[in-house]
């Protein structure tokens, strides 16, 4: 079991969470956590990069002096690949490249929580016994974020009716916020801490996934 001290807003310990590891895959898996980082980063990817190659780079054809007499090399036109301004040998099209990288949806979600687990086992998780605002207030919480000891890059996970929360920490630098339903590798990996609220980690921890139900035409059948 990891014992996670939960904060009050001036950073004091008033409670203890008791998380089980088993739940977030009882070991840090490095290769794991590397293949569902690498799959998240590729999938943001928008593949809109473009360049010219030399018969779409506006100019002349013509070749720009005679092929003997001269001395110097040989040359064609100005758009060829070697000259500066020319094209591009290897032109980006328009096509877009498949950069999408798929996973498993239960190696998807051990990845999620074995990331919970790496933040958990490095002390980097800020449990704050409640996150709720009755208004929007920047310097309220960022008071909050410092009495907690957040000196570095932060991922507030709230819960989806936290509003004053999320408006009051989306001005702060190096502080992201998300729904901690959404709460990923990929995050959790790119941030030093993670603060979050009691209530909406237990969610969390407690939640289960979504079975997915398949209907047949014999079911439709049936149901007429």
């Amino acid at each position: 079991m990891i014992e996670l001290p939960v904060l009050d807003s001036k950073g004091k310990q008033t409670d203890t969470l008791s998380i089980d590891a088993a739940r977030l895959g009882n070991e840090v898996r490095p290769a794991l956590l590397k293949q569902a980082y690498v799959m998240f980063h590729a999938n943001r990817r928008q593949g809109s990069a473009r360049t010219k190659s030399r018969g779409m780079v506006e100019g002349s054809t013509r070749k720009l002096y005679r092929q003997k007499g001269t001395g110097n090399a040989r040359v064609g036109s100005a758009r060829t690949v070697v000259r500066r301004g020319g094209g591009v040998a290897f032109a980006k099209t328009k096509e877009k490249p498949a950069y999408r990288k798929r996973m498993p949806r239960k190696m998807r979600r051990l990845a999620n929580r074995n990331a919970l687990l790496a933040k958990l086992v490095d002390q980097e998780v800020k449990c704050i016994s409640s996150l709720e605002m009755d208004k929007p207030h920047t310097s309220d919480f960022k008071a909050i974020l410092e009495a907690a000891g957040v000196d570095r890059t932060c991922l507030v996970a709230l819960s989806n009716d936290n509003h004053n929360a999320a408006l009051s920490a989306r001005n702060l630098p190096n502080v992201t916020t998300i729904r901690i339903e959404q709460l990923n590798a990929f995050e959790l990996l790119n941030h030093r801490y993670l603060v979050v609220a009691k209530e909406a980690l237990e969610g969390f921890l407690n939640s289960e996934p979504k079975k997915r139900t398949f209907v047949t035409a014999k079911d439709d059948r049936e149901a007429a």
